[in-house]
């Protein structure tokens, strides 16, 4: 039993793959450091992350499958589930030394799954830009937090540039901690501090000391709009549980409390 440890990043993950062929032995468990190693194990091996070893690889897959299924590898990553990194790996072996294509072999199941998660991250991806709700800033900068259940937030930055190419904003993923602050010029990652204790930063809804004089009016504007829609009469709300996820609720501005 083979154990390779690397640094949980991509370029580590494909750099374990040109090692793994590089010395021809192939591992059974990718780990990082830290994690718990098997009772068991015939030889451990460290893996050091190498860009160049990591665009070989990249190269050569892209000579064994399509664009859109690179880009199912590379969304797939993004689901942080605990065995993404070991499930990559295998399809990219399978698809290096089949004779052709291996993308579309649904009797396969990494072939199977891995497919099933990029469906699930690209659906995370929809979510986020429908369920975007923007809080103008005093400075004019528009705020809008999220919590998504996969890592998704990178792959909605293009849209958010295209969509609203005009106006400052920030995107901020408050389980990771991390987001995007467009200047209207480029976009930039930011991370605000862990032991911060600024309201938006735990709410995710800017204090009213933050906001544009007129943002509190839109809000208002924003949820009667919301509840005129409504017919009462056709409610379901199973479906609409369904259709706009609880998670997303608590930074929709329509799911806050009522104005008096």
């Amino acid at each position: 039993m083979n154990v390779y440890i690397y640094d949980k990043t991509f370029d580590g993950l494909l750099t374990a793959v040109f090692d793994a062929y590089f010395r021809k032995t192939f591992p059974d468990f990718l780990l990082s450091e830290g994690d718990a190693l098997p009772l068991f194990y015939d030889e451990l091996h460290t893996v050091v992350t190498d860009e160049e070893k990591a665009a070989r690889v990249w190269r050569g897959l892209q000579k064994k499958v399509s664009a859109s299924a690179l880009g199912c590898l590379t969304q797939s990553w993004l689901s942080e589930l605990p065995n993404i990194g070991m499930l990559i790996f295998r399809y990219i072996r399978k698809a290096i030394d089949a004779p052709r294509s291996i993308e579309t072999n649904f009797g396969d199941p990494d072939v199977l799954q891995l497919a099933q998660i990029w469906k699930k991250v690209d659906g995370e991806r929809v979510h986020l830009m429908q369920f975007v709700r923007f809080q103008k800033a005093a400075d004019g900068t528009f705020f809008a937090a999220f919590e998504p259940q996969y890592n998704a937030l990178p792959l909605t930055i293009q849209h958010f540039k295209d969509r609203f190419a005009d106006q400052k904003w920030i995107v901020y993923d408050m389980k990771r901690r991390y987001g995007f602050y467009y200047d209207l010029q480029e976009v930039t990652t930011i991370s605000f501090d862990d032991d911060s204790k600024a309201a938006h930063l735990i709410t995710g809804m800017l204090d009213e000391s933050l906001m544009d004089e007129n943002e509190k009016i839109f809000q208002k504007l924003w949820k009667t709009y919301f509840k005129a829609i409504c017919i009462k009469e056709r409610m379901n709300p199973r479906k609409h549980k369904k259709d706009m996820p609880v998670r997303y609720w608590k930074y929709l501005t329509e799911k806050q409390g009522n104005e008096k």
